[in-house]
């Protein structure tokens, strides 16, 4: 006969009953119940050993076994549970209990119990009967879609092998119901069965069928308010930002409930009031009715109290601004209503790191470590009077400053950038400034930049800075085939943004390619049976090593065949070839300011004509030839990241000129010109005799081919892009373009060259004569300027955009767009209100090896040049350039 000790234990996780340790021999639960089975096993006449202990006396153990379910070995559970053989102890006692709770601590199985086998004196002997927690096989998520069930697996650690308790069941159904709660699903249902294996394996082994029934969304058809006097229903709805009841015509926020967003959204009615002066404002209940239409209404009750002005407002602690700084910090006078949101914003802003606040101007002139809190000294007649207390303490510099998570990219790339330096006096505009630099490199996830402050030292006044960055692939392949102008398009480009040239001959360094020196290098062929393009660039942003002056030079060759119309292919003995160079600086500056940046460059373009007559040009053999010098001015503050700034802007104006040759080449080109006009009047005279009118045409390719022997003109560029952050990630961005060419001497004219051409995506498969495409969606590509382009343009944009994601390995953001524009021939012409428009949407994907990708579907609302009814739909494939 074995006898239980009160010493069974059941798993706590699995909600099973858990016996306590006793003081006696545990034979049933009621001293009668005993009482009647003690008679009716000696009624039976059963035989048995009669086991007897002293409780509390101690034995020595003669022996531990072990019966029961299990995969372990007996020595291994007989070792764990530390009942070694010979061993002196009190039965029923602390061994026995340590040793149960140290099975049921390796959380292996599911049912415990210890028995006394027999006692011969004072040696006991005892058995251990347990029983394995099953172990998960396979798991099956049903209810959810494929991409999902990854992630669900390990939120919940539901891996193979996992022992499988109640515990986890019921901590797993717990965590996706409040899941998809705090995602609106209030009505979602979390059911998970387990079924035993059985199969030759001696293991208790279970799968688990995990079924998902999200259900819909819930949807706020109506937010009802008890209590408001002063503001109304609108303005209170209005204050809540994320929650919002079912509107149809409301597009960019949804009526659907969010736990989560509702109860920042309570907070947002507190603000409200705040803002308006009822400090005491406050929401005593808040109700969420179930409709019969399965919607949801919510019942909020608010108490306003009384509206309150601000009074006297007072400094102390301050020495290092005065009382009349810190007023003009703050912007709050005697009498003003009182706003306790916006209290908090002047004294710290914490949505804005560059806020101009009392704690950013201490902090910027290295005050770290200095508090600043509002306190309230009086309220009598509602009117409050207020303490703005001030601990300065001391200075602070920084002691290290470190930047990790740079495997590619040297270190003195990044250390040229940072604006806080070992010694330097701490400034957090200077903190914030490094993490825009670093971001616009454009080698590191913009998103993940952080800087970490280690080691502060309020004694010392000392603070370690440490730049936490992330790489992300800086080089970029196009490569790319496609069927247009009449034959096969083929396209390879490789652009290095983030080269070491002089790793170019080191083995070791390519890995692929030499890198980390900060430096650009691009190449980029194109192909087709009718032109050829080969360009080369390079770009050293740190010429020198020690200032941040950028070198850069680029040469291209393009060759373009003639079409034959009889043969319909290409005619290589008839060509144009572009050979080009250029030579840039562009040099930081540090007044007005130093986010601008003042550039110039040198470029040389060859125009040769070979037996190439066609309407663009007057000559079919010649030469034309531009230099030209050009000089800008930019400033871009846009932060951070570049691919999706949130804020700042991008001001550019350029400058582009040739020498005037017209001043001293000894030419008259009033009289060029007189003769010009009058052989245009014979050429285009169909009563001429054709000899006439093939000399006035050879004449004017002549005289064309003199005029243009060195392109003579001046060209000047603006743009400029605003960023403005609406919401948390939704952004505005305004912009405006112009463009004007013009000429030296009327006499000589405006270049055929250079002139701007409006309309479509901007892209350009291939220029011939140094034109720009200017983008403006809704219209096919260059369709709104005259066929020889314009001399004048402007542009209008409106862009919404908000981001999908802006993950390091896909930034993917959504726009909306409205635009207008035009070119035009002269001044005469111009008219910046007359212009064609369009509205649209669009998608932008950025790839770090690809680079920009997108499409947009843009309707023009004008109808084209020579047609009648507006234009309508136009989709556009954007690759390599962001608008």
């Amino acid at each position: 006969m074995k006898l239980l000790l009160n010493i069974k234990k059941e798993n706590d996780d699995l909600g099973k009953q858990v016996n306590k340790l006793a003081n006696i021999l545990l034979l049933k639960t009621y001293f009668k119940h005993c009482i009647t089975i003690l008679i009716f096993i000696c009624s039976i006449n059963i035989q048995s050993q009669e086991i007897t202990y002293n409780a509390g006396k101690k034995y020595v153990l003669g022996g531990v076994s072990v019966s029961g379910n299990s995969s372990f070995s007996e020595q291994t559970i007989v070792t764990y549970s530390g009942l070694s053989e010979g061993k002196e102890m009190t039965i029923p006692g602390e061994d026995i209990s340590n040793a149960i709770k140290k099975l049921w601590n390796s959380k292996l199985f599911s049912d415990i119990e210890i028995y006394i086998t027999k006692i011969e004196g004072n040696v006991a002997y005892l058995e251990i009967k347990l029983s394995d927690l099953p172990e998960l096989n396979e798991i099956k998520v049903k209810g959810v879609k494929k991409g999902k069930v990854e992630g669900i697996i390990k939120d919940n650690k539901l891996n193979k092998g996992v022992k499988v308790t109640e515990n986890l069941i019921t901590t797993t159904k717990n965590f996706l119901n409040t899941k998809y709660k705090k995602e609106g699903y209030l009505n979602s249902k979390v059911n998970i069965n387990t079924i035993e294996v059985k199969d030759s394996i001696q293991k208790a082994r279970v799968n688990m069928v995990l079924n998902i029934d999200k259900g819909e969304k819930v949807k706020v058809k109506d937010i009802v308010f008890e209590g408001n006097d002063i503001l109304s229903d609108k303005k209170l709805r209005k204050s809540m930002k994320n929650t919002k009841k079912i509107n149809r015509l409301r597009i960019l926020k949804r009526s659907k409930f969010i736990d989560s967003a509702y109860q920042k959204d309570l907070s947002s009615i507190v603000d409200k009031y705040k803002e308006n002066g009822y400090r005491d404002a406050r929401i005593i209940s808040d109700s969420l009715i179930t409709n019969n239409d399965k919607t949801i209404s919510l019942l909020i009750k608010v108490v306003e109290g009384e509206k309150y002005t601000f009074g006297d407002i007072s400094f102390i602690g301050n020495t290092v601004y005065s009382n009349e700084q810190l007023s003009r910090m703050l912007r709050i006078k005697k009498g003003d209503t009182y706003n306790g949101v916006e209290l908090q914003k002047r004294i710290a802003d914490n949505s804005k790191p560059d806020a101009l606040d009392i704690t950013n101007q201490y902090q910027n002139y290295g005050y770290l470590f200095s508090s600043i809190n509002p306190v309230e000294v009086g309220a009598e007649n509602n009117v409050i009077d207020m303490e703005i207390r001030i601990i300065e303490g001391k200075p602070a510099y920084f002691n290290n400053v470190s930047v990790v998570g740079n495997d590619k990219t040297n270190d003195h790339v990044i250390y040229r950038e940072l604006r806080t330096r070992p010694g330097q006096l701490y400034s957090k505009a200077n903190v914030v400034r490094t993490v825009r630099e670093l971001g616009q490199l454009g080698f590191f996830d913009a998103q993940e930049i952080s800087p970490n402050f280690n080691n502060p030292n309020p004694q010392e006044g000392t603070i370690d800075m440490e730049y936490s960055v992330k790489e992300t692939g800086s080089s970029q392949i196009e490569l790319q085939g496609g069927y247009g102008g009449g034959g096969f398009i083929g396209t390879l480009g490789l652009s290095f943004n983030n080269f070491s040239i002089k790793d170019i001959f080191k083995k070791d360094a390519y890995k692929p390619i030499p890198m980390g020196d900060g430096q650009k290098l691009a190449l980029r062929l194109q192909a087709s049976r009718f032109y050829q393009t080969y360009s080369f660039s390079f770009s050293e942003p740190w010429l020198g090593g020690k200032k941040p002056m950028q070198f850069s030079t680029s040469i291209s060759h393009t060759k373009q065949f003639l079409y034959n119309y009889q043969t319909r292919n290409a005619d290589k003995s008839k060509s144009f070839n572009i050979t080009g160079i250029t030579f840039g600086l562009a040099k930081r500056l540090t007044v007005p300011d130093d986010y601008f940046t003042l550039s110039q460059a040198i470029s040389f373009q060859r125009y040769d004509l070979n037996n190439y007559n066609t309407g663009l040009f007057t000559f079919g053999d010649g030469y034309a030839n531009n230099l030209s010098y050009t000089i800008g001015l930019n400033r871009n503050n846009t932060y951070n990241d570049p691919i999706y700034p949130t804020g700042g802007s991008n001001f550019n104006v350029t400058a582009k000129m040739s020498i005037p040759y017209s001043l001293f080449d000894g030419v008259d080109y009033t009289s060029l010109k007189d003769e010009r006009d009058g052989l245009i009047v014979i050429r285009d005279d169909a009563s001429q005799n054709t000899n006439d009118r093939t000399n006035a045409s050879t004449r004017i390719g002549e005289i064309d081919q003199e005029r243009y022997k060195w392109l003579e003109f001046y060209k000047i560029n603006f743009k400029v892009d605003w960023y403005t952050q609406l919401a948390k990630d939704l952004v505005l961005r305004p912009s405006v373009e112009f463009g004007f060419l013009g000429a030296y001497n009327n006499d000589r004219g405006v270049i055929p060259f250079e002139r701007f051409f409006v309309g479509g995506d901007g892209l350009g498969s291939y220029s011939l004569d140094g034109r720009e495409t200017i983008a403006l969606r809704g219209y096919p590509n260059q369709s709104l300027s005259d066929q020889d382009g314009g001399t004048i343009y402007n542009k209008f944009s409106l862009e919404l955009r908000y981001p999908i994601t802006l993950k390091a390995s896909a930034k993917i953001y959504a726009l909306g767009f409205l635009e207008g524009g035009s070119s035009y021939n002269s001044f005469k012409d111009y008219n910046p209100f007359n212009v064609y428009r369009s509205a649209g949407l669009g998608i932008r994907i950025f790839m770090p090896a690809f680079g920009l990708l997108g499409i947009d579907f843009g309707h023009g609302f004008d109808p084209l040049p020579g047609e009648t009814g507006k234009h309508g739909w136009e989709t556009h494939f954007i690759i390599g350039q962001q608008f």
